[in-house]
């Protein structure tokens, strides 16, 4: 998990409502100071799982499996509290993939019965330092850029809390700027590759971001007391409906990030690449149940009013699957293509060139004839290839596309071709998709 999304993470486990259910009425157990038996650990996880988890029925049965495994002496070997942590959630991930078990010596205990749970839940803000882990994690916000071909490009490390009671909510602040930078552009990328999860106030705006108001695609949340939906409070006042959208996705997209991208695609709206993601599908929230240990529970399930289900187990399944690692090439692709026939002229030009940049030709070229000088223009052979130098300006680092063709790394909107006379190289030009620009001949 990347360090903006665990920062996410802890904060919406803090002030979310929807995630918080699974932090109530925790069970007592011995002091932090000195972990518990092994089994009087099993107990109190069981138990605060059978009072807890959004399925009664499916709670009470895995309660009592880990009592019966218990029972048997299976996780008495297991002294070391961080190792018994590591062996319950192993355990209980098969049964829902956001069961999760910790410890830690400093972790709080769990309040008297009747007193209230731990910090988070409802109506209780972020405390200082969680906003602070907020700002610095830029509230979910990794990257947003333009890509060569005019695709927009917005990373999201995690799903920020949004409070939409404030106009000047940071996290809708972050997330508007992103997005009306992006705007203009041909086709959105929005990369939750290393995105473990977050808000449902976050997946839900920027789903109206992107769909209409009156759109029926909202995931319903079902919990022991009711049910809640994830369509926003607030909706984008200006969704974009016609660029075509991109979400890429890997085995570490989690919970809300999953939920978003699962939305998206049911609705139609969105194309999903890269690998299947984690298959967490059901939100809930952390709690201590003493000894220094901790567990997440999930304390809700969605269910999608497009496909009748959700992504628990499975994961969201890509409609292109490649490695994550290449998710990003692919889908700048997928995005040049889409948008090449209603583009004419120099920005047909642009599209191309941007599109054969991402896979380039291997080709095997004698690169030492280039080298020289070109009236004020110097080309020089390095260990990587020819070097474009011109007075104090950053140098080109360029690689063979083509007979004497060059392009430039890292900027698919100029070009270099050398020119011959007689077999001998006499000039070389920089091309643009509006044509050739200056003519360098040349020295000697």
């Amino acid at each position: 998990m990347s360090r903006t999304a665990a920062a996410i993470l802890a904060l919406v486990c803090a002030t979310a409502p929807m995630a918080v259910a699974a932090q109530t009425a925790p069970v007592p157990a011995a002091a932090a100071a000195r972990p518990p038996a092994p089994r009087q650990t099993i107990a109190n996880v069981a138990q605060a799982i059978e009072e807890h988890f959004f399925d009664a029925g499916r709670g009470k049965a895995i309660a009592d499996t880990l009592r019966a495994a218990a029972a048997r002496g299976e996780f008495d070997r297991f002294v070391e509290p961080r190792e018994l942590a590591v062996e319950l959630t192993n355990r209980l991930q098969p049964y829902d993939r956001h069961f999760a078990v910790t410890w830690a010596a400093d972790a709080p205990e769990p309040p008297p019965p009747g007193q209230g749970g731990p910090a988070g839940e409802p109506g209780q803000g972020p405390s200082a330092d969680e906003r602070l882990a907020m700002r610095r994690a830029n509230y979910g916000v990794e990257a947003v850029d333009v890509l060569p071909g005019n695709i927009g490009y917005i990373a999201l490390g995690g799903f920020a809390d949004i409070d939409f009671d404030d106009p000047a909510d940071p996290t809708r602040r972050a997330i508007d700027a992103a997005l009306t930078l992006t705007s203009g552009t041909d086709a959105v990328i929005i990369d939750v590759r290393d995105n473990g999860g977050g808000s449902p106030a976050m997946v839900g705006y920027l789903v109206s971001a992107f769909t209409p108001k009156d759109a029926d695609i909202y995931n319903v949340f079902h919990f022991r007391g009711g049910q809640e939906s994830e369509a926003p409070r607030v909706r984008h006042p200006n969704p974009n409906l016609a660029a075509p959208v991109y979400i890429l996705t890997s085995g570490r997209t989690g919970s809300a990030a999953e939920s978003f991208a699962y939305t998206m695609k049911a609705a139609g709206r969105a194309t999903v690449v890269g690998e299947a993601s984690a298959g967490a599908a059901n939100p809930g929230g952390q709690g201590p149940i003493g000894g220094g240990f901790m567990i997440f529970i999930s304390a809700g399930s969605p269910r999608n009013p497009v496909t009748g289900g959700n992504w628990e187990g499975d994961g969201v399944a890509p409609d292109v699957p490649v490695p994550s690692d290449q998710a990003l090439t692919r889908a700048q692709a997928l995005a040049l293509q889409h948008a090449a026939p209603g583009l004419a002229g120099v920005y047909r030009v642009e599209n191309r060139w941007a599109l054969e940049a991402l896979s380039p030709p291997v080709l095997s070229i004698d690169l030492a004839p280039y080298a020289g000088d070109y009236n004020g223009v110097r080309i020089e052979q390095g260990p990587e290839g020819l070097r474009y130098l011109r007075e104090r300006r950053p140098a080109w680092s360029l690689y063979p596309i083509g007979a004497d063709i060059f392009a430039i790394r890292g900027d698919p909107t100029r070009r270099v071709r050398f020119v011959r006379e007689d077999g001998r190289i006499v000039a070389l030009e920089v091309l643009a998709p509006d044509g050739p620009g200056g003519l360098y001949r040349r020295a000697g």
